[in-house]
């Protein structure tokens, strides 16, 4: 069972992060379906809006009632974040609310961790309308999924990228759920671990999906990373927890740094893809959540 001080810092944080990696979600399908499908983009739109302002008030009640570590991180935003942002809506024309990174680069850390700035009733408010905006967009995404399986829409995005971020949309539904009760998922650690191992594999096969055939060198480092994850999966149960922790730690940060170097590529116009900045700078965000959960199961 969380405290009341915990139950608070938690929710942020957890909102924090995914409240944005849904919203961006939402803006990739929008900006990856044909104009013909009006009723669809404007859906999408109307999704990523309702958490755009969500994801508002929880940067507003976050200030000065989080972590350092959890700032430090840069699982909320990155340096490469705001120029994403507006680079991608400039290229498709697709709105994202960038004052809202502005505010969250300028976050503060608790500096008492011993006083609550918040009551917990501000936090199951917020808490709630994430359940009920993301129960509506996870349906909306098995929608879109069965339509392309069945080729009754066409859509720029992989039939298994759009699996891939129903699977992140239902873990962040299970943590809500959990959070009415005060407490996390309890979940084994090859289950916690194969989660995000599994989604560092289909970041690193989308992204050499994604690179165009000439880029042989990042495309080589994204097949084999992917086959590291892959990997690490499969022998979770045979190997010892401490050594599988390391592991994926060891896989995680050399992910990121791969990430962060395509980031960094994309926006300075040296990478020859299909990939949107933003799409890099998510993905990197994803990796710099992963690493923070690992550090805090070491210590745990």
């Amino acid at each position: 069972m969380l405290s009341s001080h915990e139950f608070v810092r938690v929710s942020l944080e957890i909102n924090l992060f995914f409240q944005r990696i849904m919203k961006e979600h939402l803006f990739f399908v929008e900006t990856s379906l044909p104009p013909v499908e009006t009723t669809a983009i404007h859906e999408a739109s109307a999704l990523k809006q309702g958490f755009e302002q969500l994801l508002g008030h929880t940067v507003y009640y976050a200030n000065g009632s989080i972590s350092e570590n959890a700032i430090r991180s840069n699982e909320f935003v990155t340096p490469y974040t705001l120029k994403a942002e507006e680079l991608n809506s400039m290229l498709t024309g697709a709105s994202l609310n960038t004052d809202i990174t502005r505010a969250e680069y300028e976050l503060a850390a608790d500096s008492n961790p011993h006083y609550q700035k918040w009551p917990e009733n501000i936090m199951e408010e917020i808490n709630n309308r994430s359940y009920n905006l993301l129960k509506e967009v996870i349906s909306f995404q098995k929608r879109l999924l069965s339509r392309r399986l069945e080729c009754r829409i066409f859509i720029t995005l992989y039939p298994e990228l759009l699996d891939h971020v129903n699977h992140e949309s239902e873990y962040y539904l299970e943590i809500l759920e959990s959070l009415k009760s005060r407490k996390l998922p309890k979940k084994t650690l090859c289950d916690e671990l194969n989660f995000w191992n599994h989604i560092m594999e289909d970041h690193a096969e989308f992204i050499d999906g994604m690179l165009d055939p000439t880029e042989d060198k990042l495309k080589g480092t994204a097949r084999a990373t992917a086959e590291a994850f892959e990997m690490l999966v499969k022998e979770c149960m045979e190997t010892a927890q401490k050594q599988m922790i390391q592991n994926s730690n060891r896989a995680a940060e050399g992910i990121r740094a791969y990430k962060r170097a395509a980031t960094e590529g994309l926006l300075q116009c040296r990478i020859k893809s299909v990939i949107p900045p933003l799409l890099a700078d998510h993905v990197l965000r994803e990796a710099n959540h992963y690493l923070r959960l690992l550090s805090s199961i070491r210590q745990s």
